[in-house]
């Protein structure tokens, strides 16, 4: 799917269904996964190869939600896609059931790894990478990051290997909302310019308004086209996109939303 108005009809309906899952289950991080939701539409709307018929396809694209704290985002986007039934998503957060606080691989239809613990999952998209260049398989691999996992040296020790290998089957993309657990990123480890950083490391990159379709779309194509080099995609965003009183708000980091605020935020999400 290209059309860009259809992908941001989709980003909406997801934000809503996150707002919806994190009332129901009491589990907070709602500001991270609205962050990253045009991010994910993008991807598995337009940019992926996938079938959701027959996810473990070997020739199907990999992709790692390595902020692993904005799952319900991810499941949201899989459900909406076809992975699994929609109504799945009430047992998000429950005891035993298969849409845990944070990913648990194969716990799920397109869930490909654990990733709670932050700063993991590009080493793992590199390995996934390699193993594609290895078998002779022409799968891509997409990793998204959250900023502040960018605080993490496995991140780097990562960003060094792909470029040794030429790894062009690889995207990570850092969905930079500036904003970490206990403050603003770029108070807690100087990030920018962080574009700068990724390319001092050899990538290919590009930097965009990650809440912008249009924009998400065409770095993703670009990316995918490249040779040679693997891409850094630096993605801003906004914490709690789409839901004006949760906007740049950390607070919402942690926040819960009453039945009146998800009521509010699907009267601003059109739905």
């Amino acid at each position: 799917m290209t059309d860009i108005a259809q992908l941001e009809g989709l980003s909406r309906q997801v934000r809503g269904r996150v707002v919806e899952m994190s009332h129901r289950a009491g589990a907070p991080h709602l500001g991270s996964s609205l962050s990253v939701t045009d991010i994910l539409v993008a991807a598995y709307w337009h940019a992926l190869k996938v079938d959701p018929g027959n996810p473990t396809d070997p020739q199907c694209d990999r992709f790692i939600l390595s902020k692993g704290h904005a799952a319900a985002a991810l499941y949201a986007t899989l459900a909406l896609r076809g992975f699994f039934p929609e109504e799945m998503l009430s047992q998000y957060n429950e005891d035993g059931s298969a849409l845990p606080e944070q990913p648990s691989p194969g716990a799920l239809p397109g869930v490909e790894a654990a990733t709670g613990s932050l700063g993991h999952g590009l080493s793992l998209g590199v390995g996934m990478a390699l193993a594609g260049r290895i078998q002779k398989q022409d799968y891509r691999v997409l990793v998204v990051l959250s900023d502040g996992e960018c605080n993490e040296g496995s991140v780097w020790e990562a960003a060094m290997v792909a470029p040794a290998h030429q790894l062009e089957n690889l995207v990570a993309v850092v969905d930079f909302n500036k904003w970490q657990a206990t403050g603003r990123s770029e108070e807690v480890t100087h990030l920018n310019p962080l574009r700068d950083k990724w390319a001092a490391f050899g990538w290919h990159t590009a930097e965009i308004n990650g809440n912008d379709m249009a924009q998400v779309v065409a770095a993703l194509d670009d990316a995918f086209a490249n040779t040679g080099k693997p891409t850094a995609i630096v993605a801003h965003t906004v914490k709690g996109r789409g839901v004006s009183f949760m906007e740049d708000d950390n607070n919402w980091h942690y926040r819960i939303p009453t039945a009146e605020e998800v009521q509010a935020a699907h009267v601003e999400l059109g739905l």
